[in-house]
């Protein structure tokens, strides 16, 4: 039985998805529940796992390709598992893939071609037919890139400059600037989904938004000599290490219950306070800035806070998180200082009016009952709507995190 897969239902506010990677060609036998095709949205990676054990007799949509829910992405034979079940992928008989959409038309190219045991994109054919290249001609090892192409074609400029230079010719390409060493010095990719949306987000908090930022510093000694004393028994109790930032998720609730203005957020004319407390904290991966959301964060330990944002940045470098993981939050966390950051204005998360930012902690000498001593000192930065939140608010709100961080006890007591 032949069963056509399908991209699965996305959610009413992604409207529609690029596919990334097949991890089985053509021809493969794949199990039920396996990994088939990754599928990239504005907001998390999407896994598409195989329906039923079979021959993938089809794919129909290629990488890159920007699909909808319901799209048909691939077809799996059921009936022919029997006969292709215990043998290698490389032993199954399979149909062959789809020509590329451009044939090449020349003779002894299509010759060389065919002897040339890597497989070729359409990019790469095209520019080889314009340049009336073989695959022969361009000296690497394994298969071949654009950038091989285009490198090939600079180092050979001095001689051929009567050739046409076609590089920058097709809006599929891009021109390379050359460096004195004949080597390009610039490449350009496509952004990926996330990365336009956040480009998209950030602009749209620069725009819609009245934003500005407060400042101030916080000595951590009290909380160094709190978590030095009880950091091994805490994670031998609860099997997570005791970090810095369940204090500063703790700290930031209570002060949003005592200034919920900050908590709020702009619709048209009217401000939302939200009675909730759901904490966004950035979590920084190689296709760039996700907000997971710790649901009700004021309910939670220091613990489960603590387990909840390591479960979160292992499983957004995966891209694991889910969309309502992502989806929400009332106000965001963000910690530039594991980069080295020591002072920032962080932007806005939309429709979220205020947004913590944390920078590294150093060492300064500061002065305490008339003496300089060193201390462990970490800059804050609150950046807020100014729409809705005044300065006076902003200021006691970052001033209560200061103070409840330099005396931890306080969060204990609720005072």
């Amino acid at each position: 039985m032949r069963i056509e897969v399908l991209v699965p239902n996305l959610p009413e506010s992604v409207s529609d998805a690029t596919l990334l990677d097949w991890h089985h060609q053509a021809g493969e036998r794949v199990n039920k529940d396996a990994k088939l095709i990754d599928l990239e949205t504005d907001k998390v990676i999407l896994e598409v796992p195989v329906p039923e054990t079979g021959l993938l007799q089809e794919i129909r949509r290629s990488k890159g390709d920007v699909v909808a829910s319901g799209d048909v992405i691939a077809v799996i034979d059921t009936e022919a598992a029997s006969d292709i079940a215990g043998l290698p992928a490389a032993t199954q008989t399979a149909p062959p893939e789809p020509p590329p959409e451009e044939p090449v038309t020349a003779p002894a190219q299509a010759s060389a071609t065919a002897a040339y045991s890597q497989p070729i994109s359409p990019t790469v054919r095209r520019l080889l037919r314009e340049h009336q290249l073989e695959p022969t001609d361009i000296p690497v090892a394994g298969r071949i890139t654009k950038q091989d192409v285009l490198d090939f074609l600079e180092q050979r400029a001095p001689s051929t400059a009567s050739e046409p230079q076609t590089a920058a010719a097709s809006p599929a390409t891009y021109q390379s600037a050359p460096s004195p060493t004949g080597r390009s010095r610039v490449r350009r990719v496509p952004m990926t989904r996330i990365r336009a949306r956040i480009a998209e987000r950030m602009q749209e908090a620069q725009r819609s938004t009245a934003t500005l930022t407060t400042f101030n510093e916080v000595n951590l000694k009290k909380i160094f000599e709190l978590r030095n004393a009880h950091r091994a028994l805490f994670e031998k109790t609860h099997e997570v290490k005791l970090g810095l930032m369940s204090f500063f998720v703790k700290a930031s609730v209570e002060a949003l219950k005592r200034f919920p203005i900050v908590n709020a957020s702009v619709e048209g004319q009217d401000i939302v306070y939200h009675d909730y407390y759901d904490i966004g904290i950035a979590v920084t991966t190689e296709r760039g800035l996700v907000v997971p959301v710790l649901r009700d964060a004021d309910t939670l330990g220091y613990a489960e806070i603590e387990k909840a944002i390591n479960d979160y940045s292992i499983r957004g470098r995966d891209g694991k998180l889910s969309f309502e993981e992502l989806s929400g939050g009332t106000f965001t966390i963000t910690n530039g200082g594991i980069f080295g950051s020591m002072l920032s204005t962080p932007i806005l998360n939309p429709p979220q009016s205020a947004i913590l930012g944390m920078h590294a902690i150093k060492e300064r000498p500061v002065v305490e009952d008339g003496q300089i001593v060193i201390r462990p000192i970490i800059y804050l930065a609150l950046s807020y709507d100014h729409r809705i939140i005044d300065g006076r608010e902003a200021v006691s709100f970052l001033f209560t995190v200061k103070e409840l961080l330099e005396d931890p006890t306080r969060l204990l007591l609720g005072v």
